[in-house]
Protein backbone atom coordinates (compact mmCIF):
# COMPACT_ATOMS: atom_id res chain seq x y z
CA UNK A 1 0.00 0.00 0.00
CA UNK A 2 1.23 3.49 -0.81
CA UNK A 3 1.75 6.04 1.93
CA UNK A 4 -0.91 8.76 2.36
CA UNK A 5 -0.44 12.03 0.52
CA UNK A 6 0.61 14.41 3.27
CA UNK A 7 -1.07 17.72 2.49
CA UNK A 8 -0.69 21.29 3.74
CA UNK A 9 -3.27 24.09 3.47
CA UNK A 10 -2.10 27.68 3.05
CA UNK A 11 -5.12 29.00 4.97
CA UNK A 12 -8.16 27.89 6.96
CA UNK A 13 -10.74 30.48 5.97
CA UNK A 14 -13.96 29.69 4.13
CA UNK A 15 -12.35 27.54 1.45
CA UNK A 16 -10.08 25.68 3.85
CA UNK A 17 -12.93 24.95 6.25
CA UNK A 18 -15.51 23.96 3.62
CA UNK A 19 -13.85 22.91 0.37
CA UNK A 20 -10.54 21.31 1.27
CA UNK A 21 -10.04 20.10 4.84
CA UNK A 22 -13.20 17.93 4.98
CA UNK A 23 -12.34 16.07 1.78
CA UNK A 24 -8.68 15.60 2.63
CA UNK A 25 -9.79 14.35 6.06
CA UNK A 26 -12.28 11.73 4.83
CA UNK A 27 -10.24 10.46 1.86
CA UNK A 28 -8.28 7.42 3.07
CA UNK A 29 -5.28 8.15 0.84
CA UNK A 30 -4.70 11.72 2.06
CA UNK A 31 -3.50 13.10 5.37
CA UNK A 32 -4.27 16.66 6.45
CA UNK A 33 -0.84 17.28 7.93
CA UNK A 34 -0.39 21.04 8.34
CA UNK A 35 -2.31 24.30 8.04
CA UNK A 36 -1.30 27.97 8.16
CA UNK A 37 -3.20 29.88 10.86
CA UNK A 38 -1.71 33.02 12.32
CA UNK A 39 -3.74 33.28 15.54
CA UNK A 40 -7.06 31.44 15.94
CA UNK A 41 -5.94 27.81 15.51
CA UNK A 42 -9.48 26.78 14.55
CA UNK A 43 -8.28 23.79 12.55
CA UNK A 44 -7.38 21.81 15.65
CA UNK A 45 -10.94 22.05 16.98
CA UNK A 46 -11.99 19.64 14.21
CA UNK A 47 -8.65 18.04 13.34
CA UNK A 48 -6.59 17.97 16.56
CA UNK A 49 -3.74 16.04 14.93
CA UNK A 50 -2.85 18.84 12.48
CA UNK A 51 0.33 20.91 12.76
CA UNK A 52 -0.16 24.68 12.75
CA UNK A 53 2.27 27.08 11.08
CA UNK A 54 2.27 30.83 11.52
CA UNK A 55 3.14 31.68 7.92
CA UNK A 56 3.20 30.18 4.44
CA UNK A 57 7.00 30.10 4.19
CA UNK A 58 7.20 27.78 7.20
CA UNK A 59 4.61 25.49 5.62
CA UNK A 60 6.63 25.33 2.38
CA UNK A 61 9.70 24.15 4.29
CA UNK A 62 7.93 21.18 5.91
CA UNK A 63 9.85 18.30 4.30
CA UNK A 64 7.07 15.82 5.10
CA UNK A 65 4.55 17.52 2.81
CA UNK A 66 3.98 16.13 -0.67
CA UNK A 67 1.10 18.42 -1.65
CA UNK A 68 0.39 22.10 -0.96
CA UNK A 69 -3.04 23.69 -1.43
CA UNK A 70 -2.80 27.40 -2.31
CA UNK A 71 -6.19 28.66 -1.13
CA UNK A 72 -5.24 32.26 -0.38
CA UNK A 73 -6.32 35.57 -2.03
CA UNK A 74 -6.05 35.70 -5.82
CA UNK A 75 -3.10 38.09 -5.89
CA UNK A 76 -1.00 35.56 -3.92
CA UNK A 77 -1.60 32.60 -6.23
CA UNK A 78 1.41 33.20 -8.45
CA UNK A 79 3.92 33.83 -5.65
CA UNK A 80 2.80 30.98 -3.39
CA UNK A 81 2.44 28.46 -6.18
CA UNK A 82 5.89 29.32 -7.50
CA UNK A 83 7.38 29.01 -4.01
CA UNK A 84 5.73 25.63 -3.48
CA UNK A 85 6.95 24.27 -6.82
CA UNK A 86 10.49 25.49 -6.11
CA UNK A 87 10.25 23.72 -2.73
CA UNK A 88 9.53 20.47 -4.60
CA UNK A 89 5.84 20.25 -3.72
CA UNK A 90 2.92 19.22 -5.90
CA UNK A 91 0.36 22.02 -5.92
CA UNK A 92 -3.39 22.53 -6.00
CA UNK A 93 -4.16 26.22 -6.55
CA UNK A 94 -7.65 27.65 -6.29
CA UNK A 95 -9.35 29.45 -9.14
CA UNK A 96 -8.50 31.78 -10.72
CA UNK A 97 -5.23 30.00 -11.48
CA UNK A 98 -3.35 33.30 -11.71
CA UNK A 99 -4.14 36.97 -12.19
CA UNK A 100 -2.40 37.22 -15.59
CA UNK A 101 -1.75 34.90 -18.50
CA UNK A 102 1.99 35.61 -18.28
CA UNK A 103 2.08 34.42 -14.66
CA UNK A 104 0.20 31.25 -15.54
CA UNK A 105 2.45 30.43 -18.47
CA UNK A 106 5.51 30.72 -16.24
CA UNK A 107 4.02 28.37 -13.64
CA UNK A 108 3.02 25.79 -16.27
CA UNK A 109 6.62 25.72 -17.52
CA UNK A 110 8.04 25.58 -13.99
CA UNK A 111 5.84 22.64 -12.97
CA UNK A 112 6.84 20.76 -16.12
CA UNK A 113 10.53 21.39 -15.55
CA UNK A 114 10.21 20.24 -11.91
CA UNK A 115 8.11 17.20 -12.95
CA UNK A 116 5.47 18.14 -10.39
CA UNK A 117 1.69 18.07 -10.48
CA UNK A 118 0.05 21.48 -10.80
CA UNK A 119 -3.74 21.43 -10.66
CA UNK A 120 -6.43 24.12 -10.44
CA UNK A 121 -9.24 23.53 -7.96
CA UNK A 122 -12.40 23.86 -10.05
CA UNK A 123 -14.87 22.28 -7.66
CA UNK A 124 -17.93 23.46 -9.61
CA UNK A 125 -17.20 20.77 -12.20
CA UNK A 126 -18.40 18.39 -9.50
CA UNK A 127 -21.72 20.14 -8.75
CA UNK A 128 -24.85 18.07 -9.34
CA UNK A 129 -26.45 20.78 -11.49
CA UNK A 130 -23.47 21.19 -13.80
CA UNK A 131 -22.98 17.44 -14.13
CA UNK A 132 -26.50 16.88 -15.50
CA UNK A 133 -26.12 19.83 -17.88
CA UNK A 134 -22.92 18.35 -19.27
CA UNK A 135 -24.55 14.92 -19.60
CA UNK A 136 -27.52 16.34 -21.52
CA UNK A 137 -25.15 17.95 -24.03
CA UNK A 138 -22.80 14.98 -24.34
CA UNK A 139 -25.69 12.54 -24.76
CA UNK A 140 -27.02 14.62 -27.66
CA UNK A 141 -30.46 15.09 -26.08
CA UNK A 142 -30.78 18.59 -27.58
CA UNK A 143 -29.23 17.86 -30.96
CA UNK A 144 -26.80 20.53 -32.14
CA UNK A 145 -26.59 23.07 -29.30
CA UNK A 146 -27.02 26.59 -30.66
CA UNK A 147 -27.60 28.90 -27.68
CA UNK A 148 -26.53 28.60 -24.04
CA UNK A 149 -26.86 30.86 -21.01
CA UNK A 150 -25.16 30.23 -17.65
CA UNK A 151 -25.91 32.41 -14.60
CA UNK A 152 -24.22 32.80 -11.23
CA UNK A 153 -26.20 35.54 -9.49
CA UNK A 154 -26.44 36.90 -5.96
CA UNK A 155 -28.30 39.61 -4.09
CA UNK A 156 -25.78 41.42 -1.94
CA UNK A 157 -25.55 45.21 -1.94
CA UNK A 158 -23.13 45.32 1.00
CA UNK A 159 -19.41 44.88 0.47
CA UNK A 160 -17.59 41.73 1.50
CA UNK A 161 -16.10 41.56 4.99
CA UNK A 162 -13.02 40.13 3.27
CA UNK A 163 -11.25 43.42 2.59
CA UNK A 164 -8.91 41.99 -0.05
CA UNK A 165 -11.94 41.24 -2.27
CA UNK A 166 -13.03 44.87 -2.40
CA UNK A 167 -9.72 46.49 -3.39
CA UNK A 168 -9.50 47.93 -6.90
CA UNK A 169 -6.59 45.87 -8.18
CA UNK A 170 -6.10 43.24 -10.86
CA UNK A 171 -7.53 39.90 -9.78
CA UNK A 172 -10.49 41.16 -7.73
CA UNK A 173 -14.13 41.43 -8.72
CA UNK A 174 -16.92 39.16 -9.89
CA UNK A 175 -15.34 38.09 -13.18
CA UNK A 176 -12.22 36.68 -11.53
CA UNK A 177 -14.32 35.21 -8.70
CA UNK A 178 -17.62 33.82 -9.99
CA UNK A 179 -16.65 34.18 -13.63
CA UNK A 180 -13.83 31.68 -13.21
CA UNK A 181 -16.44 29.01 -12.42
CA UNK A 182 -18.75 29.87 -15.32
CA UNK A 183 -15.95 30.14 -17.87
CA UNK A 184 -14.43 26.82 -16.79
CA UNK A 185 -17.81 25.10 -17.06
CA UNK A 186 -18.37 26.50 -20.55
CA UNK A 187 -14.88 25.58 -21.75
CA UNK A 188 -15.12 22.08 -20.29
CA UNK A 189 -18.27 21.35 -22.31
CA UNK A 190 -17.74 23.40 -25.47
CA UNK A 191 -13.99 24.08 -25.70
CA UNK A 192 -12.26 27.41 -26.33
CA UNK A 193 -14.33 29.96 -28.24
CA UNK A 194 -13.04 31.83 -31.26
CA UNK A 195 -13.68 35.23 -29.68
CA UNK A 196 -15.35 36.93 -26.74
CA UNK A 197 -17.37 40.07 -26.10
CA UNK A 198 -17.49 41.43 -22.56
CA UNK A 199 -19.68 43.93 -20.71
CA UNK A 200 -18.19 44.36 -17.21
CA UNK A 201 -19.58 46.93 -14.76
CA UNK A 202 -19.76 48.17 -11.16
CA UNK A 203 -23.38 48.39 -9.95
CA UNK A 204 -23.29 48.35 -6.11
CA UNK A 205 -23.31 51.82 -4.55
CA UNK A 206 -19.99 51.68 -2.71
CA UNK A 207 -18.14 49.11 -4.79
CA UNK A 208 -14.85 49.78 -6.57
CA UNK A 209 -14.63 46.29 -8.13
CA UNK A 210 -16.75 44.78 -10.89
CA UNK A 211 -19.91 43.12 -9.58
CA UNK A 212 -21.74 42.60 -12.88
CA UNK A 213 -20.62 40.96 -16.08
CA UNK A 214 -22.05 39.53 -19.26
CA UNK A 215 -19.76 37.63 -21.60
CA UNK A 216 -20.66 36.33 -25.03
CA UNK A 217 -18.47 33.48 -26.27
CA UNK A 218 -18.48 32.99 -30.05
CA UNK A 219 -18.16 29.53 -31.63
CA UNK A 220 -18.97 28.54 -35.23
CA UNK A 221 -22.76 28.35 -34.77
CA UNK A 222 -23.01 28.25 -30.99
CA UNK A 223 -23.23 31.31 -28.74
CA UNK A 224 -22.60 30.96 -25.00
CA UNK A 225 -23.68 33.80 -22.69
CA UNK A 226 -22.22 33.92 -19.17
CA UNK A 227 -23.85 36.32 -16.71
CA UNK A 228 -23.46 37.37 -13.10
CA UNK A 229 -24.85 40.18 -11.01
CA UNK A 230 -24.75 40.93 -7.29
CA UNK A 231 -28.19 42.57 -7.47
CA UNK A 232 -30.52 39.77 -8.51
CA UNK A 233 -33.11 39.19 -5.82
CA UNK A 234 -35.16 36.65 -7.81
CA UNK A 235 -32.77 34.33 -9.59
CA UNK A 236 -33.35 33.08 -13.12
CA UNK A 237 -32.49 29.49 -14.06
CA UNK A 238 -28.75 28.92 -13.77
CA UNK A 239 -28.54 26.93 -17.00
CA UNK A 240 -30.57 27.47 -20.19
CA UNK A 241 -29.66 25.48 -23.30
CA UNK A 242 -31.37 25.45 -26.70
CA UNK A 243 -30.57 23.00 -29.49
CA UNK A 244 -32.04 21.88 -32.80
CA UNK A 245 -34.14 19.25 -31.04
CA UNK A 246 -35.05 20.93 -27.77
CA UNK A 247 -34.36 22.85 -24.58
CA UNK A 248 -32.96 22.07 -21.12
CA UNK A 249 -33.49 24.40 -18.15
CA UNK A 250 -31.84 23.85 -14.77
CA UNK A 251 -31.57 25.67 -11.44
CA UNK A 252 -28.35 26.11 -9.45
CA UNK A 253 -29.13 23.59 -6.77
CA UNK A 254 -26.01 21.75 -5.61
CA UNK A 255 -26.29 21.40 -1.83
CA UNK A 256 -22.70 20.59 -0.92
CA UNK A 257 -21.55 24.06 0.16
CA UNK A 258 -24.57 24.52 2.44
CA UNK A 259 -23.89 21.18 4.11
CA UNK A 260 -20.18 21.86 4.46
CA UNK A 261 -20.78 25.26 6.06
CA UNK A 262 -22.95 23.49 8.66
CA UNK A 263 -19.98 21.28 9.50
CA UNK A 264 -21.34 18.13 7.86
CA UNK A 265 -18.51 15.88 6.69
CA UNK A 266 -18.74 14.50 3.13
CA UNK A 267 -18.89 10.87 4.19
CA UNK A 268 -22.60 10.83 4.98
CA UNK A 269 -24.98 8.54 3.05
CA UNK A 270 -26.21 9.92 -0.29
CA UNK A 271 -23.89 12.94 -0.10
CA UNK A 272 -24.69 15.70 -2.60
CA UNK A 273 -28.14 14.42 -3.63
CA UNK A 274 -30.52 17.01 -5.10
CA UNK A 275 -34.17 17.33 -4.09
CA UNK A 276 -36.52 16.18 -6.87
CA UNK A 277 -38.11 19.64 -7.08
CA UNK A 278 -34.74 20.93 -8.37
CA UNK A 279 -34.45 18.50 -11.27
CA UNK A 280 -33.93 20.07 -14.69
CA UNK A 281 -36.66 20.32 -17.33
CA UNK A 282 -35.95 18.62 -20.64
CA UNK A 283 -38.28 19.48 -23.55
CA UNK A 284 -37.03 17.74 -26.67
CA UNK A 285 -37.70 15.21 -29.40
CA UNK A 286 -36.67 11.57 -29.09
CA UNK A 287 -37.26 8.93 -31.76
CA UNK A 288 -39.61 11.30 -33.56
CA UNK A 289 -41.74 11.94 -30.47
CA UNK A 290 -41.82 15.28 -28.64
CA UNK A 291 -41.36 14.68 -24.91
CA UNK A 292 -41.22 16.80 -21.79
CA UNK A 293 -39.78 15.47 -18.53
CA UNK A 294 -37.79 16.35 -15.43
CA UNK A 295 -34.37 14.69 -15.40
CA UNK A 296 -32.96 13.44 -12.07
CA UNK A 297 -29.49 14.78 -11.35
CA UNK A 298 -26.64 12.62 -10.18
CA UNK A 299 -25.08 13.45 -6.84
CA UNK A 300 -22.53 16.21 -6.63
CA UNK A 301 -19.29 15.31 -4.90
CA UNK A 302 -16.12 17.41 -4.58
CA UNK A 303 -14.38 14.30 -3.25
CA UNK A 304 -14.19 13.17 -6.89
CA UNK A 305 -11.67 15.95 -7.50
CA UNK A 306 -9.41 14.71 -4.70
CA UNK A 307 -9.82 11.16 -5.94
CA UNK A 308 -8.54 12.44 -9.29
CA UNK A 309 -5.54 14.04 -7.60
CA UNK A 310 -4.78 10.76 -5.78
CA UNK A 311 -4.96 8.78 -9.03
CA UNK A 312 -2.74 11.30 -10.82
CA UNK A 313 -0.07 11.19 -8.09
CA UNK A 314 -0.18 7.48 -7.26
CA UNK A 315 -1.37 5.81 -10.46
CA UNK A 316 -0.10 8.12 -13.20
CA UNK A 317 -3.59 8.99 -14.41
CA UNK A 318 -4.48 12.39 -15.92
CA UNK A 319 -4.60 15.51 -13.79
CA UNK A 320 -8.32 16.16 -13.09
CA UNK A 321 -7.97 19.91 -13.82
CA UNK A 322 -4.76 20.87 -15.57
CA UNK A 323 -2.91 24.14 -15.18
CA UNK A 324 -3.36 24.72 -18.92
CA UNK A 325 -7.14 24.50 -18.44
CA UNK A 326 -6.84 27.03 -15.63
CA UNK A 327 -4.74 29.21 -17.91
CA UNK A 328 -7.42 29.15 -20.62
CA UNK A 329 -9.89 30.59 -18.11
CA UNK A 330 -7.50 33.48 -17.45
CA UNK A 331 -7.08 33.97 -21.21
CA UNK A 332 -10.83 34.45 -21.54
CA UNK A 333 -10.94 36.80 -18.54
CA UNK A 334 -8.18 39.03 -19.96
CA UNK A 335 -9.87 39.10 -23.36
CA UNK A 336 -13.21 39.98 -21.76
CA UNK A 337 -11.73 42.94 -19.87
CA UNK A 338 -10.07 44.16 -23.06
CA UNK A 339 -13.36 43.79 -24.91
CA UNK A 340 -15.28 45.71 -22.26
CA UNK A 341 -12.73 48.52 -22.22
CA UNK A 342 -12.56 48.82 -26.02
CA UNK A 343 -16.20 48.05 -26.82
CA UNK A 344 -15.41 45.35 -29.36
CA UNK A 345 -15.23 41.62 -29.90
CA UNK A 346 -11.78 40.26 -29.05
CA UNK A 347 -10.32 37.27 -30.86
CA UNK A 348 -8.86 34.34 -28.99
Amino acid sequence: MSSPIKTGLCSYGHSGYAFHAPFIHVHPDFELTAVVERSKHLTQQRYPYVKIYGDVNALMQDASLELIVVNTPNYTHYDYTKAALLAGKNVIVEKPFTVTVAQGEELVQLAASQKLLLSVYQNRRYDSDYKIVRKVVEDGLLGDVLEVEFHYDRFKEELSYKKHKEVAEKGTGALYDLGSHLIDQALTIFGMPKSVYGDIRIIRKDSVVDDYFELLLYYDQLRVRLKSSYLVREALPAYILHGRKGTFIKSKSDIQEALLMKGVLPDTPDWGAEAPNEWGLLHTEKDGVVMKAFLPSGNGNYLDYYQGIYEALRKGKPNPVTAEEGLNVVRVIEAAFRSSEEGRQVSL
